[in-house]
């Protein structure tokens, strides 16, 4: 929004300063300026929780109802009721299945449990060798220990939902910024003209 208004009053004052500001220019400048504010989201909602949000030029791969292939695309556009994505209009309902990767909670916590294994076990060897001077070697307790957190948090850590079916828990909707689920971009406001 404040980019879109810089630019209009940039505009503006290089076209007064030239004497050539005309009414066709003023009007397209403030449709410049209008298109910045209206970027819509694609959420697909689980209740009242935001599982995936896809904005314009996001990649789209999803399945339609009685199809077994899976469409590689991007969104294009987005209206009420669809998809646009660079080939075709999907509407919603036709949509069986969108895929995509989502970290959840389990996911870190078992990268966690990875991390924390590995460390310890390197620590156990570094404290074994370097500091108590004696030949490397396997602690009964510390090994089974890091053994085991890696083994749990392994399957943790990479098991991952590719995908989700659309079903009547599951719902896609196009927002706006009028929206409770909309979500504004972290870069819309970058200018390049702030110092950084």
């Amino acid at each position: 929004m404040l980019i879109g208004a810089s630019f209009f009053l940039i505009w503006v004052y290089i076209f007064k300063t030239l004497k050539i500001i005309s009414p066709v220019v003023v009007f397209f400048l403030v449709v410049q300026a209008i298109t910045c504010l209206g970027q819509k989201q694609l959420v697909l909602l689980k209740g009242e929780t935001v599982m995936l949000r896809l904005r314009a030029g996001d990649d789209f791969v999803f399945r339609l109802k009685g199809s077994k292939d899976k469409r590689v695309s991007y969104v294009n556009n987005l209206l009420p009721g669809a998809v646009v994505t660079h080939r075709d209009t999907v509407p919603f309902d036709k949509i069986e299945r969108i895929y995509f990767r989502k970290s959840r909670f389990y996911n870190r916590l078992g990268g966690a449990l990875v991390v924390f294994g590995v460390g310890l076990f390197l620590i156990d060897q570094i404290n074994t060798t370097l500091i108590q001077g004696e030949d490397a070697s396997l602690d009964q307790g510390v090994t089974t220990f890091c053994m085991s957190a890696v083994g749990v948090g392994l399957p943790m850590m990479l098991i991952k939902k590719k995908s989700q079916r659309i079903t009547y828990k599951y719902r896609l909707l196009t927002v706006d910024k009028n929206s409770v689920f909309y979500l504004p971009d972290p870069n819309a406001n970058f200018s390049p003209f702030q110092d950084n």
